[in-house]
């Protein structure tokens, strides 16, 4: 039975109710005349505190408060891939329908569609034995992906009904017979936000998460189930790279959660991913994706939810056995939201304003990540990796968000302002940024690729190093001054940068690299520097080596379709071979 309260205290988004009597923490509530979607974070006596996901314009002490008796949960099931909802999970495509280009409040859809019918295929039979987790049926929601119907957890017995045929997302096609009674089966289910999916077991992170973006996947790898932060500045290039991952990362499914960003970033992700083709399948990208939109125009408690309706979805995908990639962008404007709302609870304030449970909610949120064995009798293993985007004020990365999300995620891509000026992109800086997967992932790489790939990156990394030691040298006396073979370390070390690491989004050919393409580039840049080290040692100019011709077809590497790149990697060989030879020749008659 639903208790009602009444309104005593409004404080923007929060709302303080008298006589709520029974109800419990994080209980959703429907607040006023238009029934505005709350939730209850505060409980005193009888007077509950709630946050309201709605704008609260208009409400005023005396409206009535009703309690559902049911924590914010998320609908799960077919339907969900395509789908564009809000922070709570309501579809923005049904709303626009109901109310126009403006939501009106409280006004509340199904996520899923209630008419739909979808073809569902029983893989049990009645009589078998079936526990929580396991697979009875299948339903082929999108062309890419094949919805798997588990058994809901918690639930354990022995099947007394079931039939293939088509059903709404409401309709029952099967019957557990269980110790507690019938336990009916639907398409849909319902969980929790807040509280993570069960597991049996997480696995180390020894897979990587190939995203085709060679500065990452070549020197700060993250694993499936991983997590990563990549924390900038404004104008850095957030936004394009969790738009490449999610389009080239080797994920089944992509859960993209645009958190509080400006309205017409937004716009942008909404207009162009239904355009994208997905590059494997050839078939729109969305049939694998949803997409959860929380602009910094919406009410700002929803953005407190809209990270915990991202992480539920992606952890449904996961339990059915696949790697899913979930996009936060950005969890500073989440923990704007936090901020906002302690200010109004009046809480005690950390360091700069921000409530002192920021990283603790930071870490629970970081934690729902992972490469698990999920919950069912037969083995099946499935991934969520989170890749959160930090918009630090100025790029101050010593703020308190960058710091807690530093100190729970373990690879860190620093996007650099003065690197994006220079129109260097992907802006992610080679000696800022860190990977602690890069170890556990090398003898993947080693195994799948090439015995020399951890070798190549190291050596990279470390020609990289040298250059930044070296740039101040060149500030001083300027490059002319420098010896021969510091001058060949530097020309090295731009072809790396330029020929390697910049990578195009918008070209056709340079926006994916495979990762053997990405070993075939870097082995020959860098043993064209060994070679060209060498001739330095037997008296050859760094200016003679920057003139060979070989130079300039190793630049055109990356825009080298896949298919024709080994031709083009021996015709190299070859070349180097004869150039390098007459330069070391001509020096000896010399």
């Amino acid at each position: 039975m639903s208790q009602k309260g009444k309104i005593i205290r409004i404080s923007g988004p929060v709302v303080i109710a008298d006589g709520m009597k029974g109800a419990k923490m994080f209980d959703v509530v429907r607040v006023g005349e238009l029934g505005l979607v709350g939730e209850v974070i505060r409980l005193q006596g009888e007077k509950a505190t709630i946050q309201v996901y709605e704008d609260t314009t208009g409400l005023k002490p005396g409206d009535i408060v009703v309690n559902t008796n049911e924590a914010l949960q998320v609908e799960l099931g077919p339907g969900l891939l395509s789908s564009i909802f809000d922070g709570i999970q309501r579809p923005l495509t049904v709303l626009r329908e109901k109310s126009g280009d403006f939501i009106s409040r409280g006004l509340v859809a199904p996520a899923l569609d209630r008419t739909k019918k979808w073809y569902f295929e029983a893989t049990k039979k009645v009589g078998d034995k079936v526990s929580d987790g396991e697979i009875v049926g299948v339903v082929q929601e999108t062309p890419i992906v094949e919805h798997k119907i588990m058994v809901p957890p918690g639930v354990r017995g022995e099947i007394k009904q079931i039939s293939s045929g088509e059903f709404t997302v409401e309709d029952v096609f099967g019957e557990i017979s269980t110790q507690e009674g019938v336990h009916e089966l639907r398409l849909a289910t319902k969980w929790r936000v807040r509280v993570p999916r069960p597991i049996i077991r997480k696995l180390p992170p020894t897979t990587p998460l190939i995203t085709g973006q060679r500065i990452l996947d070549t020197f700060f790898p993250v694993a499936k189930g991983g997590t990563a932060a990549i924390p900038g500045p404004f104008g850095s290039g957030k936004t394009v790279t969790q738009q490449q991952l999610a389009k080239w990362a080797d994920a089944k499914v992509v859960v993209y959660v645009g958190c509080g960003e400006r309205g017409n970033e937004m716009t942008e992700v909404l207009k162009t991913f239904p355009e994208l083709e997905d590059p494997r399948t050839k078939r729109p990208l969305m049939e694998r994706t949803i997409l959860v939109a929380n602009t910094s125009n919406m009410p700002v408690a929803a953005r407190e939810a809209s990270i915990y309706t991202g992480i539920t979805m992606a952890e449904y995908y996961r339990d059915m056995g696949y790697d899913v990639a979930l996009m936060a962008d950005s969890t500073s404007r989440w923990a704007e939201a936090l901020r906002e709302i302690s200010g109004r609870l009046e809480e005690m304030p950390g360091e700069e304003g921000y409530p002192a449970y920021l990283g603790k909610r930071l870490a629970e949120f970081y934690e729902r990540a992972g490469r698990v064995v999920v919950l069912s009798p037969e083995e099946r293993i499935g991934s969520v990796t989170v890749v959160g985007a930090v918009s630090p004020p100025g790029g101050d990365l010593s703020e308190p968000v960058s710091q807690n999300t530093l100190r729970v995620t373990r690879v860190f891509w620093a996007l650099d302002a003065s690197l994006a000026s220079r129109r260097h992109f992907p802006a992610i800086n080679w000696l800022t940024s860190y990977s602690l997967y890069a170890e556990s992932l090398s003898s993947w790489y080693a195994e799948n690729v090439a015995q020399d790939w951890p070798q190549l990156r190291a050596q990279a990394l470390e020609i990289l190093q040298k250059e930044a030691e070296l740039q101040d040298i060149v500030q001083l006396v300027g490059y002319d001054a420098l010896p021969e073979t510091e001058k060949g370390v530097l020309d090295v070390a731009r072809m790396i940068r330029e020929d390697y690491l910049q990578q195009s989004a918008f070209d056709e050919v340079d926006t994916y690299t495979s990762v053997k393409k990405q070993y075939l580039m870097l082995k020959t840049i860098l043993e064209f520097g060994n070679r060209s080290a060498d001739a330095i040692k037997k008296g050859a100019q760094a200016s003679q080596i920057a003139n060979l011709p070989v130079k300039s077809k190793i630049s055109r590497l990356k825009w080298t379709p896949e298919e024709m790149i080994e031709p083009l990697i021996k015709e190299i060989q070859t070349e180097m071979d004869a150039q390098f030879g007459e330069l070391l020749a001509a020096l000896v008659v010399s």
